[in-house]
């Protein structure tokens, strides 16, 4: 006769049926978040950047996008899990106001959306792919997003750590969508393809641009850089710009080589060059002894890998033209395929290249008006696809953008950004607030630890009082990041 297990046989607990009248929250630690964003004056800066209510009464924008960013800061990822956070009592007397009905929020969303944007859409004959301009809501969004940044790098360096260097990472990033309205792209599905730019030293997103799918990620990556660049606070000094080969756009290059930017100068900079045939003809002709051993180093221990490098004579049209004549070089890297069996090739997705006098190489090639050694060169270009990737990750994964709620393009630009709005308030709460120790845990850390308490709201001598069920710790942690975001929001007066 087999064990027993008690539980298969009689359940340890019993249901009450009765609804909990206590003022009780299961995300009492929403409204440590809540204080960040308004220590951070986000809702003065939509109050001047954002009017869309047609009406008075009711819900304000303030109060529409702080609701959304909880949402999203919770892990909801639609408008239909604010049913998760209404009727949350205890948390609607700490935010102070109601949190509003699923289809207030899709209302609201739809707003950013201008119909007569959409009508000047071009014919797929005439123009496949296509940038859709900002509707003026969205717009509002992106200042709103402009003044945040410059908010949380003045609190950096009210705390003694101010930002002097920016590196700016350019990249897009496909988002899959089953919606009419979602356009193929370049991986042989649908969806929308947004241009992201990030501030690598302050894990911030300066800018972005929605656009659909079948958009070219390196189509006018100048116009979303410059853009990039005007959302810097005053502290920066010095930029540097780091994109794959979707960057590698002749008026980009020369606007950084050249030093066109009217506040910045030089921009330095390392992006992914195509490898076209005078590219792998120059690399052809490089001798053997140029090529040296790609090493990385790690815990200050060199780490060997199967890839080497070279700097290629090589001067494409376009820098040729270069009035400066600015000092461009390109590097090489060169990787052997792996060993194939006879007829192998045939089933390749791919056909393979015969390249060198070695046998077979996967090409790369990397383009730079830096004066670093070529490896340091291309290491720190590759320190861009952690960082975005892992930034793409959370978008996409621990937020809500990879779910998008509408068939209206707009209503999905307004979703976006506002998921970059959440974003950076988190980015801030874990420098700012929560210490080093956080700055590098994912959003499921920060639910466990602090967002997902339970807490419960006493009134007492005209007071409200929230009582956390939590271990002492996890106490401790809503009340240092509680006290300091109040100083925060005071001022290093206090």
């Amino acid at each position: 006769m087999s064990a027993r297990i008690p539980t298969q046989y009689k359940s340890p607990f019993e249901i009450d049926a009765r609804p909990l009248h206590e003022m009780s929250s299961p995300h009492a630690g929403l409204l440590a978040t809540s204080r960040a964003f308004r220590s951070l004056a986000i809702p003065g800066l939509i109050d001047a950047h954002l009017q869309i209510k047609q009406r008075q009464r009711g819900f304000d924008e303030a109060q529409y996008i702080e609701s959304v960013v909880l949402l999203q800061t919770a892990g909801g990822d639609c408008p239909e899990d604010m049913q998760l956070l209404g009727g949350d009592t205890c948390l609607e007397r700490g935010l102070g106001f109601k949190l509003p009905k699923v289809g207030a929020v899709r209302s609201f969303l739809n707003r950013f959306h201008d119909e007569s944007l959409e009508l000047s859409r071009p014919q797929r004959e005439v123009q496949k792919s296509f940038i859709m301009p900002s509707s003026a809501p969205v717009e509002g969004l992106q200042s709103v997003q402009a003044g945040v940044v410059r908010r949380i790098a003045q609190l950096y360096a009210e705390q003694q750590q101010p930002l002097r260097k920016a590196t700016v990472d350019q990249d897009a990033t496909i988002i899959e969508s089953y919606k009419e309205a979602a356009r193929a792209h370049y991986e042989g599905g649908r969806g929308y393809q947004p241009m992201v730019a990030i501030w690598a030293e302050a894990d911030l997103v300066l800018a972005d641009e929605f656009r659909d799918g079948n958009v070219p990620a390196g189509h006018e990556q100048l116009r979303v850089l410059k853009t990039s660049l005007a959302h810097l606070p005053p502290s920066v000094t010095k930029v540097s710009l780091r994109s794959d080969t979707a960057g590698y756009q002749e008026e980009l290059l020369l606007y950084c080589g050249e030093g066109k930017d009217p506040r910045f100068g030089v921009i330095d900079f390392a992006i992914g060059a195509d490898v076209t045939q005078p590219f792998r003809a120059a690399v052809l002709s490089t001798a053997e002894s140029e090529w040296k051993p790609l090493i990385r180093m790690v815990d200050g221990q060199p780490q060997h890998t199967d890839q080497e490098w070279a700097e290629v004579c090589y001067v494409p049209d376009w820098a040729s033209y270069s009035r400066k004549r600015s000092d461009y070089r390109f590097l090489a890297i060169r990787e052997p395929l792996r060993q194939l069996a006879l007829g192998d090739e045939a089933n390749l997705p791919f056909p393979t290249q015969e390249f060198g006098q070695k046998g077979t190489f996967k090409l790369f090639g990397t383009v730079t008006n830096r004066k670093d050694p070529g490896d340091q060169v291309i290491w720190w270009l590759r320190e861009r696809c952690g960082k975005s990737e892992e930034v793409h990750s959370v978008m996409k994964s621990d937020l809500a953008g990879g779910q998008l709620p509408s068939g209206l393009f707009g209503a999905n630009a307004a979703w976006w950004a506002l998921m970059i709005l959440a974003l950076n308030l988190n980015a801030a709460m874990k420098r700012l607030v929560l210490g080093k120790d956080w700055m590098t845990k994912r959003m499921k850390a920060l639910r466990f630890h602090l967002i997902g308490l339970p807490g419960r709201v006493v009134s007492h001598a005209r007071r409200l009082i929230i009582r956390l069920g939590a271990e002492p710790e996890a106490i401790s942690l809503f009340v240092t990041a509680r006290q300091t975001i109040r100083a925060l929001a005071c001022g290093p007066g206090g």
